[in-house]
């Protein structure tokens, strides 16, 4: 292997992303939730990879993220680690392993990183409490990516996924929010369904990058869900989504011309049978 192969193979780390916004280099972040996707994620060059609990609708077909357990992302997250050479892997905090208490965050997050062997966590929210959540995880060594605007697992109290941020009082509130979290020592912010020009204020005004989900090109780095970008999941179409594959439809034609295949004796074939 050629010493700049060697190189761009290199494990990204929670340093190198902010590295990577003063440079002005785009970061492009993914989820995954199994080895094969995640392989494929990781070998395509993507800078990280989420194992969201975005798997709650996407892989385990429930109405929503609030009902994943710890256990669940744990599972995941080992699957998807052992399919990744390159990317940073991080892994989101579910609903109510992280809120109680400080003590129990850590506890929790603590098990993340020893039981699934990834390199950070993600957590929702940045009022004061949030952030002393923050503060104590870096403390003892456990790096956090944070999560502002539309938070999914505060769903019910934000009256459904609404554009946060619209208004006078909202905008204030998340640029002091990301503050806050930059300072309690998170090493990147997701912004997540926000107006484009809140978020280039916020990202600009960031020595950490953002990661942008329907929050517009001044992010310094955007996040899809796997299958709703392959177009996977094809019920889902917001406006922020732009499907780069048409994958489901293929799969379905697929599985159709299999169907097909066996029920008129078509396969398998003299070629496809040991003798």
């Amino acid at each position: 292997m050629s010493t700049q192969n060697r190189v761009e193979r290199r494990r990204v780390t929670v340093l190198d992303l902010p590295e990577m916004k003063a440079r002005g280099e785009r970061i492009a972040v993914l989820t995954a939730y199994d080895y094969l996707f995640a392989r494929v994620v990781d070998q395509a060059g993507t800078d990280v990879i989420l194992v969201g609990d975005s798997l709650a609708h996407v892989v385990l077909g429930l109405d929503s993220t609030l009902s994943i357990t710890l256990d669940d992302m744990i599972y995941h997250a080992r699957a998807v680690r052992r399919g990744v050479e390159r990317a940073l892997v991080v892994v989101d905090m579910p609903f109510l392993t992280y809120q109680v208490s400080v003590e129990e965050a850590v506890r929790n997050a603590g098990r993340v990183m020893k039981e699934s062997g990834v390199g950070a966590v993600k957590l929702e929210g940045g009022s004061p409490r949030a952030a002393a959540t923050v503060e104590a995880l870096t403390q003892a060594g456990i790096p956090v990516m944070g999560h502002l605007g539309f938070t999914p697992q505060s769903v019910n109290a934000l009256g459904g996924n609404r554009v946060q941020g619209r208004d006078p009082e909202g905008r204030g509130r998340l640029l002091e929010e990301a503050h806050r979290l930059q300072q309690a020592g998170a090493f990147s912010i997701v912004l997540e369904l926000v107006p484009g020009d809140l978020a280039t204020e916020i990202s600009r005004s960031l020595r950490i990058p953002t990661i942008g989900i329907g929050a517009g090109v001044g992010c310094d780095g955007q996040v899809l869900v796997l299958q709703d970008m392959l177009g996977l999941n094809r019920d889902f179409q917001p406006r922020f989504l732009r499907r780069f594959a048409e994958l489901g439809d293929a799969a379905e034609s697929a599985v159709r011309e299999y169907v097909r295949a066996v029920r008129e004796g078509e396969y398998p074939g003299d070629e496809h049978t040991f003798d």
